[in-house]
């Protein structure tokens, strides 16, 4: 569904990201892995275009993609699920997911039943202030919001930092039901290694901004992979 080639990203006079070469298949969950700072959110900038890269390749379904805008690759079908959320604090949950039709023909401007039957909270609170809304449901509305867009692609950064354990695993039920739909791609940052390991079917461990390993659940043995992510 979507890779990179040899990607490279700076901030100024420094290079972030390294020559990084990956791929996320539709029906899979990619997982990006490494500590802080070793260009895990960096690495979703430069897919979704808020952060331009500075050379390398992206390719979504075979089409090798320019630099393009961020609001260029969300019609390409990239949509963000960012950490901290970005919820707008003074509009209510209806309207905070209602932003997503802006990428959406006039035909498609309704929120899916799923949306609800995957976060009943947010129908009970439409009319309440996305500022007033607990970590937890902030994180649910950011994700509806992004599923409303239809993505081809769903990037994710760190779905579970700050999240109380209940709302943690409704999340993973939700990316699993989204992986089984199988309609989409999932890159998911995340640091919490047992949230992510059951998730996840692919990984990819940064070390300061390059890819110092990569393999399939089946082709890493779960320790390895646990003691690469730590060091």
């Amino acid at each position: 569904m979507i890779r990179t080639e040899n990607l490279t990203l700076h901030y100024g006079g420094s290079q972030i990201l390294h020559g990084i070469t990956m791929q996320a298949k539709a029906g899979e969950v990619t997982c990006i892995m490494g500590t802080n700072g070793v260009g895990k959110t960096s690495l979703l900038k430069a897919l979704a275009g808020t952060h331009p890269r500075s050379g390398g390749k992206v390719i979504l379904n075979g089409q090798d993609l320019p630099v393009l805008r961020p609001q260029d690759m969300a019609r390409q079908g990239l949509a963000v699920v960012p950490q901290g959320r970005m919820i707008f604090p003074l509009l209510t949950v209806r309207e905070n997911m209602e932003t997503a039709y802006a990428l959406l023909p006039r035909a498609q401007h309704r929120i899916p039943d799923e949306i609800f039957e995957l976060f009943p909270i947010l129908k009970d609170f439409l009319n309440r202030r996305g500022g007033d809304l607990s970590g937890g449901q902030q994180q649910q509305l950011a994700i509806a919001r992004a599923m409303i867009m239809k993505p081809r692609v769903l990037l994710m950064d760190e779905p579970t930092e700050g999240i109380q354990p209940n709302i943690i695993q409704q999340i993973g039920r939700v990316i699993d039901y989204l992986k089984a739909r199988g309609d989409m791609a999932i890159i998911l940052v995340e640091q919490y290694f047992d949230f992510a390991y059951a998730l996840a079917d692919r990984f990819y461990v940064l070390k300061r901004g390059a890819v110092a390993l990569e393999g399939t659940k089946q082709d890493l043995a779960k320790e390895t992979l646990r003691a690469t992510v730590s060091v």
